[in-house]
């Protein structure tokens, strides 16, 4: 098991510690409600240094991104920022990730915890070309100081005026009085915010300073109740390499004014009707749907599964997603969720289900 560089600050917070990804993490301090409320309405900050960094550098750089991704990464220019994915030789998702242009011919890619190692094998067998790849995921550190006043709260830590940088956007600068470190306004709440990326030496200065002007520490099961009340697709959950970015509704990260890996498989699932579909549902009465329920019709035929779904903090309802024949997918469409014996009534809906 992986510790972080803050798992000791955690461990003297009392926080619940759980094993994830092969990391020891926090997943939450003093309750889920009241961690997800604070993101919600002020500031709090997620420890998620367990995600991995690769670093693409060199004159074939763009080439080979381009050639591994969906989304079309030469429209990045430096301090810009891309949600894209990896597609697999079938069409399926080896993961998602974002891309950041550093500088020029230089572009760092941020991957989920539990696909290091997968991504890192899997970009490499397509690195034909040459381009420089260096995993830093051992040396750096990330922080998620989410919510609607991370602005204010943090303007004093940083040089640099936070609330100018626009969403997907970036700087390198200075932070709670470490120098050279990336100010990201991405996050995975829809509350706001930013993401600090710097060295694991740096991280606890940041951390106790981040903390000292009035963020709340956050654990990972806030983190999976804020942004499933997005719709943000999960990981091993909403999407894996059995999935296609068509199917989970990421058609607007498929881009296919570019060659690469199964983009004429996506392209033709994009002008055909598609089997399944992903979709947001809310549940009509009381009751929480947990990935893997059976979704069914109204005659108890199985035509889903929940692939991911809670008690909506901020709703105060159950919600959840999951993939449906596609004759089930449209909004307003009745479907059922099996809860052991009972079938619970749920409306398909539009994404997000909080609206801020």
């Amino acid at each position: 098991m992986k510790n972080t560089a803050l798992t000791d600050t955690h461990t003297a917070l009392s926080a619940k510690m759980v094993p994830f990804a092969g990391y020891n993490m926090p997943v939450q301090y003093d309750g889920v409600s009241a961690e997800h409320e604070a993101v919600r309405t002020g500031v709090g900050v997620f420890d998620v240094s367990h995600m991995g960094e690769f670093l693409i550098e060199g004159p074939k750089a763009l080439e080979l991104i381009q050639s591994v991704t969906t989304n079309d990464a030469s429209k990045l220019t430096i301090g810009k920022a891309q949600y894209s994915c990896l597609p697999n030789d079938e069409g399926g998702i080896v993961d998602d990730l974002i891309i950041y242009k550093i500088k020029e011919e230089t572009y760092l890619l941020v991957v989920n915890a539990s696909n290091i190692e997968k991504d890192w094998n899997w970009i490499s067998s397509k690195n034909d070309i040459g381009a420089t790849m260096r995993d830093l995921s051992d040396e750096y550190s990330l922080l998620a100081i989410q919510g609607p006043k991370a602005v204010e709260a943090m303007q004093p830590l940083s040089s640099h005026d936070l609330g100018a940088i626009p969403f997907y956007n970036f700087v390198v600068g200075d932070f709670a009085g470490i120098e050279h470190v990336i100010i990201s306004a991405t996050g995975y709440t829809g509350s706001g915010g930013f993401e600090i990326y710097c060295k694991n030496s740096e991280v606890k200065q940041i951390w106790d300073k981040v903390t000292e002007a009035g963020a709340k520490p956050i654990g990972l099961a806030a983190r999976d109740t804020l942004r499933l009340e997005m719709g943000y697709c999960l990981y091993g959950n909403d999407i894996d390499d059995s999935t296609s970015p068509i199917e989970a509704g990421l058609g607007w990260i498929t881009k296919f004014t570019k060659r690469f890996t199964s983009s004429e498989n996506l392209s033709e699932q994009k002008k055909s009707v598609l089997k399944r579909k992903l979709v947001a549902f809310e549940l009509d009465g009381k009751g929480i749907p947990r990935s893997g329920y059976d979704i069914v019709d109204q005659d108890e035929k199985l035509i889903g599964k929940v692939t991911s779904g809670t008690m909506s903090p901020s709703l105060k309802k159950g919600i959840g997603l999951g993939y449906v024949e596609t004759d089930f997918s449209k909004f307003g469409d009745q479907i059922f969720i099996r809860i052991r014996k009972n079938l619970l009534p749920a409306t398909v809906v539009k994404l997000p289900f909080y609206k801020g």
